[in-house]
């Protein structure tokens, strides 16, 4: 009876503080996104004062038992969800992590913690206030919020479900959450983690801004991400203007966590474009948006290089170079022009194989044997070239296929090692003059004002939110997403095969593939890849391969990923339409070379 007194009492202090309205929108938010997590994380706001006026012993609760308490408003926000019908993927109550924020504590003697004064206080779990000065900081600490775990027993009725959820609380390690070693209630057979589920605690959610304008769009599968590109980095560029780079910068940052062990996610992107100065500060803004972005000084090296240790010791010092810095993130190496030959060598090199070999002679640093180290290189590269630098308007191809780009000032091989080849000149889509000058001439007048809507409405801080949540998803593939992949990189991989040259299409394109459609899911929000992602993936990569090579049967408009421009609601259904009207060429190009038809190899 005390229990659902409680409980009774917590409903009515949500409904009157406003904590009710806020839980269903937050149920909202994750019903629209249509994805399954192991737990989903509900922060109430509690006012103590309010809450012991109301009912004391909840009050009581709240300030000396909060992990109890805790318990009390998991079970009213239970029974609110089934009730109200919120969320529809929400199975058992334990998935439902209720994490109380108070407004103050009672300011007496024994809710204040100090460390001078003996002795402390380890066992009691409950609110305390701290007064000091802050002198460091460490870095924010990653761990696991919640994880599903099934019995691997299948014959054992909680193989499936949702009956086994570890939940972190405070003040638990990181082994509390996940082991090993757990075993199953019901059989004693050992529980197995279903990876898929696991949601990190880490700067966690998106902005309130980013969260409507989620649920604004959620019955489209393009809008989303077409809003983002349209108005990311407003405060460089104009929104509306080089929609297609910005939609590719962002969709390599969201592939910049070091999640797994795997070198499978990086998304190198190679820029021709007229506009260095302007491409050039906009790739400096997104750098700054992820950890660990690094901007590669020319005077320094992209790679590790060996020199002796100049403290005298005799010992080999091997400096790591602006690559592997950037682990997990991006290395912006800037104008390809401005590095010499034998760096782009070893850049190609690195890029194919994502690992970097240092040789230490023993000759030289006074050794019997020569020693090597081989370092992994986990960041994706960004770098753009100069369409009117001078030796390249004396060198220019006459014979370009049709769509090709003359890139003939660059090694063929680097170009074809970077995934993504993206065309930005003036007269491009992506590059409206007038209002550039209009964007350049406002800023020199006012270079701290922000001149848009979108720059007020979605800051730089949302967009960092934003991109460290959406790299932290672990995604999958639906199975009409791989079919889709699979069968468009078969029938180009034949219609681009010839007896003299073999395939145009590298050992990497199918990579390239798989992790541009992650990477638009990511972009989403969301945990499985569908083929929607697949389409813009093909997209993106078929604009590339034209660029590099020439336009094929599978004939794709330069501008196919951005056909109008975004001015309100009305564009932006035109753009589903079309993109709707480009997946069934796609469908079709695959039915008629790709895997089964009859021009396809039975060896391919």
């Amino acid at each position: 009876m005390s229990t659902l007194k409680m409980k009774e009492a917590a409903l009515i202090y949500l409904d009157k503080s406003g904590g009710l309205q806020k839980f269903i929108d937050d149920c909202k938010y994750y019903n629209d996104l249509k994805q399954s997590y192991a737990v989903y994380r509900f922060n109430i706001l509690i006012n103590p004062s309010d809450v012991v006026e109301l009912d004391t012993e909840l009050g009581n609760h709240i300030l000396h038992q909060p992990l109890e308490a805790s318990q009390v408003f998991q079970s009213v926000c239970f029974i609110a969800v089934k009730t109200l019908s919120l969320m529809g993927q929400l199975q058992t109550e334990n998935q439902i992590n209720i994490v109380l924020k108070l407004t103050h504590l009672p300011p007496l003697p024994s809710y204040s913690l100090d460390f001078c004064e003996f002795p402390h206080d380890y066992t009691s779990q409950r609110f305390y206030m701290m007064q000091g000065i802050v002198i460091a900081m460490t870095t924010v600490t990653k761990y696991t919020q919640g994880a599903r775990f099934l019995c691997s027993d299948e014959a054992c009725p909680l193989s499936k479900g949702f009956q086994y959820i570890r939940v972190h609380v405070p003040g638990a390690t990181e082994s509390a959450t996940i082991r090993n070693d757990f075993l199953c209630n019901l059989c004693s057979s050992s529980l197995q983690e279903d990876r898929k589920f696991r949601v990190l605690g880490v700067p966690s959610g998106i902005s309130d801004s980013f969260r409507c304008l989620l649920s604004l769009t959620s019955s489209s599968c393009w809008k989303f991400t077409a809003i983002l590109a349209n108005i990311f980095a407003s405060q460089i560029v104009p929104p509306g203007t080089y929609n297609l780079l910005k939609l590719c910068l962002l969709m390599s940052l969201v592939q910049t966590s070091v999640r797994n062990k795997e070198l499978e996610d990086s998304l190198d992107i190679l820029i021709i474009t007229s506009d260095t100065l302007l491409v050039d500060r906009l790739l400096n803004f997104s750098i700054n948006l992820v950890p660990r972005g690094i901007r590669h000084p020319v005077s320094a090296e992209i790679f590790p290089t060996v020199s002796r240790n100049k403290y005298g010791t005799g010992a080999v010092s091997v400096q790591a170079g602006s690559a592997l810095l950037a682990k997990g993130s991006i290395c912006f190496i800037g104008d390809l022009a401005s590095h010499k030959k034998d760096k782009l060598e070893q850049l190609q090199s690195v890029m194919e194989s994502r690992s970097i070999t240092v040789y230490i002679s023993g000759k030289k640093f006074g050794d019997d044997i020569d020693q090597q180290m081989t370092f992994p290189v986990q960041c994706s590269f960004w770098s753009f070239v100069d369409l009117d630098s001078s030796s390249r308007r004396n060198t220019q191809k006459t014979n370009t296929l049709i769509g090709q780009m003359d890139c003939s000032l660059i090694p063929a091989n680097l170009v074809e090692a970077f995934g993504l080849l993206i065309n930005c000149n003036e007269s491009s889509p992506c590059h409206p003059f007038l209002s550039n000058v209009q964007h350049t001439l406002k800023k020199a007048i006012d270079p701290e004002g922000l001149l848009y809507v979108a720059s007020k409405q979605f800051t730089t801080e949302d967009f960092e939110k934003l991109l460290a949540f959406a790299k932290n998803l672990n995604v999958e593939f639906s199975l009409e997403a791989e079919r889709m992949i699979h069968g468009y990189y078969l029938a180009s991989r034949r219609i681009r095969t010839d007896s003299i040259c073999g395939s145009k299409l590298s050992s990497s394109a199918l990579k390239y593939l798989v992790s541009l459609s992650e990477a638009h899911a990511r972009l989403n929000l969301r945990t499985k890849v569908i083929k929607e992602d697949a389409l813009i993936a093909a997209l993106l990569f078929e604009t590339s391969l034209t660029l590099k090579y020439g336009a094929t049967v599978f004939c794709v408009a330069p501008n196919a990923v951005f056909p109008f421009e975004l001015y309100n609601e009305e564009y932006l259904e035109k753009r589903d339409i079309y993109l709707t009207q480009c997946q069934q060429q796609l469908l079709q190009f695959i039915a008629t070379y790709g895997p089964g038809t009859t021009i396809f190899a039975s060896d391919e």
